[in-house]
């Protein structure tokens, strides 16, 4: 398993379209084969930047996700809010405390 982090920036106008739409897609997503977990956040400092946090279980799994019609819609009404460009990264999970 390893976790997907996205960094989005919107301008504080389209916040609001993001999160009604981010809203509708949310169990979608979380329910989509392979995923694990799904998480929002908000920057406490910016608020025009937003992070998700997901939980795949392969690459694979993130990939066709990422090559479904469910990512297209999300993907096309997203991209069109952002005010810089989204950055990705995967990363496994080294230690977790709770």
């Amino acid at each position: 398993m390893f976790v997907r982090i996205v960094k989005m920036s919107f301008s504080e106008e389209n916040i609001p379209a993001f999160l009604e739409n981010f809203e509708s897609v949310k169990e979608k997503i979380r329910h989509a084969p392979g995923n694990r977990f799904l998480e929002l956040y908000q920057d406490k400092n910016n608020k025009s930047i937003f992070f998700t946090y997901s939980y795949w279980e392969t690459e694979a799994d993130l990939e066709n996700y990422r090559q479904s019609e469910l990512f297209n819609e999300v993907w096309t009404f997203t991209k069109k809010l952002f005010n810089a460009k989204p950055e990705a990264w995967s990363v496994d999970k080294l230690v977790s405390l709770q």
